[in-house]
């Protein structure tokens, strides 16, 4: 049975906005972690998941582990997420560069349940202490958005002890997409100071703002063809790019625009 957990931003609805960044070069990348599996031989494998850490060198230095700031902690089954269903683990905003690692702190709520309904601790060696960890070795690019995927086999992670008693060893796959781009610029005059709008041909909108010398960034844009939209007050200095093409992994420069 295999589990996958997502690393970075989700991406839902119709209409959504996105902050316009002063600084185009802020040196961070979006991540968010998520969990999914296929069915086992288990009713029950039941994980008890208190942080999820990220380590920025190839070291084990503690001092370059980052703690996801957006954490949904508690007790997972991950049963539950079998049949290409997930759920949103922790997400956060990172220093772009290299991630080499990345750490489960788990808790002592860890339980396996058996065909037959019967419950048992399911031990984690060094999980609650040095937690679990697993290789990474993704390099995150400024202002991309990524979802890291952790492909869980739990029916290998599972191992019986031979007493009745099952340890918890996670045999665990990882993947590391990007899932979104931006678009970035600079209008010109910066005095007119324009509301942007990135419209989809679906007509899903992702909305920001040019700053006050003009320099304007779009995040966690979805690989597509867009149009731009530029609505500036009164409406005297509106324009409009079309066809604008975003990949997944980089950040779409459109120059200098200038608003007539």
């Amino acid at each position: 049975m295999k589990r996958k957990f997502i690393l970075p931003l989700l991406l839902s609805g119709l209409v959504w906005f996105s902050s316009c960044d002063s600084d185009s070069d802020n040196g961070t990348a979006k991540m968010q972690v998520r969990m999914t599996d296929a069915p086992g031989d288990y009713a029950e494998v039941n994980v008890d998941i208190k942080s999820v850490q990220v380590h920025k060198d190839g070291d084990d230095d503690e001092s370059e582990w980052i703690t996801l700031d957006q954490i949904n902690p508690g007790v997972y089954n991950l049963l539950d997420f079998a049949n290409g269903k997930d759920t949103l683990l922790a997400s956060s905003t990172l220093p772009a560069g290299r991630i080499s690692q990345l750490r489960l702190v788990l808790g002592n709520n860890n339980t396996l349940k058996l065909k037959n309904g019967e419950v048992k601790p399911l031990k984690t060696p060094s999980g609650q202490t040095s937690g679990v960890k697993l290789q990474i070795n993704a390099d995150l690019e400024s202002d991309v958005t990524y979802v890291l995927l952790l492909d869980f086999d739990a029916a290998k992670s599972v191992v019986p002890r031979g007493n009745g008693q099952y340890n918890l060893k996670p045999v665990v796959r990882t993947i590391t997409q990007a899932v979104a781009g931006g678009i970035k610029g600079k209008v010109t005059p910066a005095e007119y100071k324009p509301g942007i709008y990135v419209i989809s041909a679906a007509n899903d909108t992702i909305g920001g703002f040019a700053n006050d010398a003009g320099d304007f960034l779009i995040k966690g844009v979805p690989a597509g063809t867009y149009t731009v939209k530029f609505y500036t007050e009164g409406d005297a200095h509106n324009k409009t790019v079309e066809n604008v093409s975003v990949s997944q992994d980089q950040i779409k420069d459109l120059g200098t625009v200038v608003l007539e």
